[in-house]
């Protein structure tokens, strides 16, 4: 994502876990700290913190509200290559970026 937003990596991911932390909320309808605990990690946030920590699909959301942006997210594993959609849960949307995920590591599709 800091290819996009121009911002540091570990300042993108401190931004994300702060949103986490304060309970804002992932998707609508859902108590975001219910969400986090479906992972079974026993403290989910802190554990994202660790720039080792690979994010998923609740970052991807989380950057979506803080910065009021869609991401498409190309799967890029076989030929059929399925893209998911996240939105921001204001329906406001300034901006959409692209990423690649191969199963582990996204990457930026580049423009």
């Amino acid at each position: 994502m800091s290819y996009f937003l121009q911002e540091d990596p570990q300042v993108i991911r401190n931004k994300i876990c702060d949103y986490l932390q304060q309970g804002n909320p992932i998707i609508s309808g859902l108590n975001t700290q219910q969400v986090l605990e479906l992972d079974g990690t026993t403290n989910y946030v802190n554990t994202m913190r660790n720039a080792s920590t690979w994010g998923g699909a609740i970052e991807i959301q989380a950057a979506c509200n803080i910065w009021n942006m869609s991401v498409n997210v190309i799967d890029v594993r076989n030929s059929s290559r399925k893209v998911v959609n996240f939105i921001p849960v204001s329906n406001l949307s300034y901006k959409t970026i692209t990423l690649e995920w191969s199963g582990g590591h996204y990457e930026p599709l580049k423009t």
